[in-house]
């Protein structure tokens, strides 16, 4: 079973996902923060509560009193803690240049570099890679080792780093939006289909999922 023909599958039956919905890579990383252990639909209303406050920016989140940014991130859950990853990932972010110097630097040392900001761990940083600087980083979820683990390509058990950089070599021929769409729409498919409960009657995997029916 390739990942590729699994990508197709996927696609044919979803289309295009059109991920990450924001209107600037910086509103990107702030919502891949805000994303951990939550649902997209909670981290959009913590972004409007941003935008209506006019604070969707470095500055704005750094200055602001740790109170009243707590209080607009209260629908993305964690809200103190997501406060004060938020302060230390724009103190950062701001210290680096911003945008305009980080997209310069290679892949391998900007994730390095992402994975030191308290707070963020590979999953965030890779969102962060391809979804606001557009890197061929495969992004590895949950979602990613369920799915892949009923299809016996993985055993769910292996470290994050070990998973991406086997989609990345079998993937390597692939563009940076292939990458976009394909974590979008194995999301998507974990959502809708291949729960921790699955609903296997129709799937567009069936055939070639060695694990029809699994209950977990």
């Amino acid at each position: 079973m390739r990942l590729k023909s699994v990508y197709d599958r996927l696609y044919s039956e979803y289309g295009r996902q059109k991920w990450w919905p924001a209107d600037h890579p910086f509103e990107v990383m702030i919502g891949a923060i805000l994303t951990q252990n939550t649902a997209w639909t909670n981290v959009e209303r913590a972004l409007d509560n941003l935008k209506a406050a006019n604070a969707l920016s470095a500055d704005s989140i750094i200055n602001v009193k740790h109170n009243a940014l707590a209080k607009w991130l209260r629908p993305s859950g964690y809200f103190n803690i997501k406060a004060q990853r938020l302060k230390d990932f724009c103190t950062w972010y701001v210290e680096q240049g911003a945008y305009k110097q980080l997209k310069h630097k290679h892949s391998v040392a900007l994730r390095e570099k992402l994975l030191s900001v308290k707070g963020i761990g590979p999953e965030t940083a890779d969102d962060i890679l391809l979804y606001a600087f557009s890197r061929k980083v495969f992004v590895i979820d949950a979602y990613t080792r369920r799915i892949f683990s009923r299809l016996g390509k993985v055993s769910a058990e292996e470290k994050y780093d070990v998973l991406r950089l086997m989609f990345e070599k079998e993937l390597s021929a692939e563009t940076v939006k292939m990458y976009n769409e394909y974590h979008a729409l194995i999301v998507r498919h974990g959502k809708e289909v291949c729960k921790t409960r699955p609903v296997c009657g129709g799937c567009c995997l069936r055939t070639i999922c060695k694990r029809q029916g699994v209950k977990g």
